[in-house]
């Protein structure tokens, strides 16, 4: 099995691998926001990060979370909304997000980023985007099932620029989509049936959205209008 297929975030991986050769996680003070990304938490332990929380913003969310933790990992799992945290000014080194943003509520889930960030610290986020300005009504029904609001993919640098970040790196990581999707349809092919009724009625909806989006994307089309755009920026010399 591809490590892609042990995580469901958009990316898989990817975003975390490139990180890693950008930047230095050893000894730094780590903050992962987003339910799905214990994995990638894990990887940040395992890269020598100081300290590592992550955040998740509903309760049932919380407990999956703590249970799909590898024991022995030294990560504070925490319930908090991702734009008013309990977290001090000027925290960690590193906020982590993909994949996790890409939402209404994203100007003041990146405020409050910028507020918990080092003034040197590094944020490293994952953008689900829309490829072009329109597109179809099936696309805007896959974005808000999920409760997305894409950047357009071209605008993502500017949107983050204009919030005084400064760009380190940027890269598309629309092609891992596609792995995504297809990692998506057979892990729900394979463990649909070993789910108890219980569990299928809590993940129902999870479980509904994943074979729709997959669908779409594979076989109807959505490649064209959906894409993955990863940034790393520190706040500029003129953020207030």
């Amino acid at each position: 099995m591809q490590e892609t297929q042990n995580i469901l975030l958009p990316a898989g991986f990817k975003q975390f691998r490139v990180l890693k050769t950008k930047y230095i996680i050893n000894s730094k003070s780590v903050l992962v926001i987003g339910a799905g990304s214990e994995k990638i938490a894990e990887k940040m332990v395992d890269s020598g990060a100081a300290s590592v929380k992550m955040i998740v913003d509903d309760f049932d969310s919380q407990i999956n979370s703590k249970l799909n933790l590898v024991n022995g990992k030294n990560i504070g799992i925490e319930l908090m909304d991702y734009n008013a945290t309990d977290f001090r000014e000027n925290e960690f080194d590193l906020v982590y997000a993909q994949g996790t943003l890409s939402s209404s509520n994203r100007n003041k889930i990146v405020r409050e980023i910028k507020r918990i960030l080092k003034a040197d610290g590094v944020f490293c986020v994952g953008e689900l985007t829309a490829l072009s300005k329109t597109y179809p009504a099936f696309i805007k029904n896959i974005f808000d099932s999920s409760n997305v609001l894409p950047l357009v993919h071209e605008e993502c640098l500017l949107y983050y620029e204009e919030r005084k970040f400064a760009v380190l790196f940027e890269q598309d990581l629309s092609s891992s989509l596609k792995n995504f999707y297809e990692n998506a349809a057979i892990e729900l092919k394979a463990n649909i049936d070993n789910l108890s009724e219980r569990e299928k009625s809590y993940y129902k909806k999870l479980l509904n959205k994943i074979s729709h989006e997959s669908n779409a994307y594979l076989k109807l089309g959505a490649d064209r209008y959906i894409g993955f755009k990863m940034l790393i920026l520190k706040l500029s010399d003129s953020a207030a």
